[in-house]
């Protein structure tokens, strides 16, 4: 059937319900909510039997919600209503949550129930619940939604009111109730009230002579000081004292000042720049500390002959600086007696490509996007080159752009079921790198490789195996996955074909090298990409600053225009997108 699918923004979770739907066949049209008028069009252009709502943080007019069927995807149990549910879930400490899919009606949150899912809620930040087991449960609780719907059969069930008959709402969080009292405030406390707002809105502060919001928090129990103090730095990120201990903020945003410029978070030692003078870089290694509480984005172990080369990043981002970084872990990793390396962190993101956030923020985003490029490529170009043991990708969350080459880079991508990758650059006005021209065709094909990088759409997991864009497909929990990748890298490494496997991959390098050098295609690439950074006309410097800063679009954007049958959803079958 056709069904309409409207969102504040084609997020993460827009972007997963969209590719499961159009798997199943159903044909799905986008529609982003910018006013009410331009939804009314897209309702009488596509005559949807169903309207979905994934993410949606306005109103579905009456005259629509009356006159058609309108599912809201709510991130919270039935009986939960409010705009910032999923922030108090965190903030209270919640252990289990859910999904609710209720039909639009006058009174917010207060329709009938179509489905809804729970869900467990580990101690990781709200945008990472939100892209793992939340996600998972919204995904469960639509497709049992749509499945009823579709039945003709089912009929949803009521929630009940309060005993006065009304249905209240627990108000919007805000910043004074966030606010962090670290005088009193014990470590665990500060983490709830720091992952309760991670990536939006962030806990505003104050400190060292300005006011920003905190983004992101890890706990430290070995480093103290007065409550408050920033006591040490790490890789971009500061620790602040609490009364029992400190947290690591790997983020900070700049409080907006009154008609000035939107602010976007930054590492955080970027925001506090010379404010930080005298302040210790606490010094970590590669290899996890286990006998205390830190922060380490970036961590070896091993198994026997599997290495684990695994890495966080904040959005997915990776600065010039990380990338560097991450190279330098890859090159110990590749001096260990290992047969196979495992790439990528046990949840959440795997990359998404260059920080465009401190590219925009840099004194000349021109030789910032350069030099970032230019370490991307580097890392990519080390993983392409190994040749003495196989390299696995292991994608837990979503991979895009550059992140998603960095990931074909590996003779072997192995994807959780919820994953989505988006192998494409168009949408921020670039022609690509990271060495996209081998390592795609490689896999995909010419024609598709030509589809995926010029129709700019998500791909599901399942979606991307059928078309040899990544090797397995992982069913199981975001909790699960770092032990299932564990158990298949360790038969992988028994296997007895390895040694003939790594030979043979050998071979097949110096015959592609013999056939067009890497440097040849890096080389072409990075001169189309040179030519986009250094023009100050080139749509890519304000699609970036647009993205950066979250500035809201005028319209539906040109990618999701609706488009006749899509080659890329299996079978042949219908894809429609407004």
């Amino acid at each position: 059937m056709t069904i309409l699918l409207v969102a504040s923004a084609f997020n993460s979770l827009t972007q997963r319900v969209f590719c499961a739907l159009a798997d199943r066949g159903h044909r799905v049209a986008v529609e982003l909510a910018l006013g009410d008028e331009a939804l009314r069009q897209a309702v009488r252009r596509h005559d949807p039997r169903l309207i979905l709502a994934p993410m949606l943080t306005t109103a579905i007019p009456e005259d629509i919600w009356s006159a058609r069927p309108c599912l809201i995807v709510h991130p919270g149990p039935p009986g939960d209503r409010g705009p910032s549910s999923l922030d108090r879930a965190v903030r209270e400490g919640a252990t289990r949550w859910g999904v609710t899919v209720l039909q639009a009606e006058a009174e917010m949150d207060a329709g009938p129930v179509w489905a809804s899912a729970s869900c467990p809620v580990p101690p990781v930040g709200k945008s990472d619940l939100y892209r793992g087991e939340l996600a998972d449960a919204a995904l469960e609780a639509v497709l049992t939604a749509v499945e009823r719907f579709d039945s003709g059969t089912y009929t949803p069930r009521r929630q009940p009111p309060e005993a006065d008959g009304t249905f209240p709402a627990r108000p919007l969080l805000r910043q004074a109730e966030r606010r962090i009292d670290w005088a009193a405030d014990p470590t665990e406390a500060v983490l709830r009230e720091l992952r309760a707002a991670d990536s939006q809105p962030g806990v505003l502060d104050a400190f060292l002579g300005g006011e920003w919001f905190l983004h992101g928090g890890h706990p430290e129990d070995r480093l103290t000081g007065r409550p408050g103090e920033v006591v040490a730095t790490r890789h971009g990120a500061i620790c602040r004292a609490t009364v029992d201990g400190a947290v690591w903020i790997p983020q900070l945003r700049p409080r907006r000042r009154p008609q000035g410029p939107r602010t976007y978070p930054l590492p955080a030692t970027t925001v506090l720049g010379d404010r930080l003078r005298g302040v210790p870089e606490a010094p970590c290694g590669l290899w996890p500390v286990e006998d205390h509480r830190t922060w380490q984005d970036i961590t070896y172990t091993e198994q026997g002959p599997v290495g684990f080369l695994r890495f966080t990043h904040p959005g997915g981002a990776m600065c010039a600086q990380r990338c560097r970084r991450l190279l330098h872990a890859y090159a110990f990793a590749c001096s260990r007696p290992t047969e196979v390396l495992v790439l990528g962190g046990p949840r959440d993101f795997f990359s998404n490509g260059i920080h465009l956030g401190v590219i925009e923020a840099a004194a000349d985003p021109a030789v910032e996007s350069w030099t970032n490029i230019q370490a991307m490529d580097d890392l990519v170009e080390a993983v392409l080159r190994t040749t003495d043991r196989l390299v696995v990708a292991a994608l837990c969350g979503n991979a895009a752009a550059g992140g998603a080459m960095l990931a074909l880079a590996a003779d072997e991508v192995w994807c959780r079921a919820g994953a989505v990758l988006n192998p494409h650059y168009r949408l921020m006005g670039l022609y690509g790198a990271e060495f996209w021209t081998y390592t795609l065709p490689r896999r995909v094909g010419d024609r598709m490789a030509e589809r995926l990088t010029q129709r700019a759409l998500p791909v599901s997991a399942a979606r991307a195996q059928e078309i040899g864009l990544v090797d397995r497909v992982l069913e199981c929990a975001v909790g699960d996955f770092a032990g299932e990748v564990a158990r298949m890298a360790a038969r992988l490494a028994a296997g007895a074909g390895l040694r003939s496997r790594i030979g043979a991959k050998k071979a097949a390098r110096e015959r592609d090298e013999a056939a067009r050098p890497l440097g040849a295609y890096r080389a072409a690439e990075l001169e189309r990409m040179r030519e986009v950074f250094f023009d100050p006309t080139a749509p890519y410097h304000a699609l970036r600053s647009a993205f950066v800063t979250k500035r809201r679009p005028e319209r539906t954007p040109d990618h999701l225009v609706e488009t006749p049958t899509d080659p890329m959803c299996p079978n042949g079958r219908t894809s429609r997108i407004m």
